[in-house]
């Protein structure tokens, strides 16, 4: 129901209290600041608190809660994965950390993908089931390899141009017309995407769809379901 007293642990890297019932992170201030991972996911907490003494942090995993807010995550220097994933939060707000290589923020409330210019070593991003309706503040993330922004309400893809890294794309259940505009928008990637998903938009449903993406992405492995040797 709480979080349990681990202060005489002195030099404490790991620490798990998933899938219990805590409802406050009251406590965390005990704990060792060597931590370097803390796993808090599927449990009742409401506010991220009490952690911003742990500088050595590397993984947070506050997934699965109550949580509406982003907040003092500004210490984080070093963290490299942060999930945020199944909550209610609204918007993103990073605290300016430049340094996370991954990122989770699926089936939230989120309707906006601004507050991630910042995050220029970002390498995985997740923001799948939201209310995201256009592809925006993503031209800085220049090391991004995968991009989940699947189960939104895009029309189009959009600002991405320079994101050469990219590898997976997951685009599928949202509201895409055109096959060709996905093609120029992500001309710098052409060559390097091995995975694109576009399942259930209204482009999928074109004539010769799954030649024409072959067509369009010369190195593809898999488009939707199916998998090219």
């Amino acid at each position: 129901m709480k979080v349990p007293d681990v202060s005489l642990f002195k030099k404490l890297l790991v620490f798990d209290v998933s899938f219990n019932e805590i409802t406050s992170l009251h406590g965390m201030s005990k704990v060792s600041s060597t931590l370097k991972e803390l796993y808090v996911s599927k449990n009742e907490v409401t506010k991220m608190e009490e952690i911003d003494h742990l500088h050595e942090l590397q993984i947070l995993e506050l997934g699965s809660n109550r949580l509406r807010v982003m907040e003092n995550l500004q210490n984080f220097t070093k963290l490299e994965e942060l999930w945020l994933g199944r909550n209610r939060i609204k918007a993103i707000n990073l605290c300016g950390l430049k340094y996370i290589k991954k990122i989770s923020l699926q089936s939230n409330r989120l309707t906006s993908m601004i507050g991630l210019e910042e995050c220029v070593a970002l390498e995985e991003l997740y923001l799948s089931h939201n209310g995201i309706s256009k592809m925006e503040g993503l031209s800085t993330l220049v090391n991004l390899r995968v991009l989940d922004v699947s189960s939104n309400k895009l029309t189009s893809v959009n600002d991405v141009q320079n994101l050469t890294r990219l590898e997976d794309l997951w685009l599928n259940d949202n509201q895409i017309e055109s096959l060709e505009s996905v093609a120029e928008a992500v001309s710098g990637s052409r060559e390097k995407l091995t995975t694109v998903y576009l399942e259930n938009n209204p482009c999928a449903k074109s004539p010769n769809y799954q030649a024409t993406l072959r067509q369009i992405f010369p190195n593809i492995e898999q488009i939707d379901s199916s998998i090219f040797a």
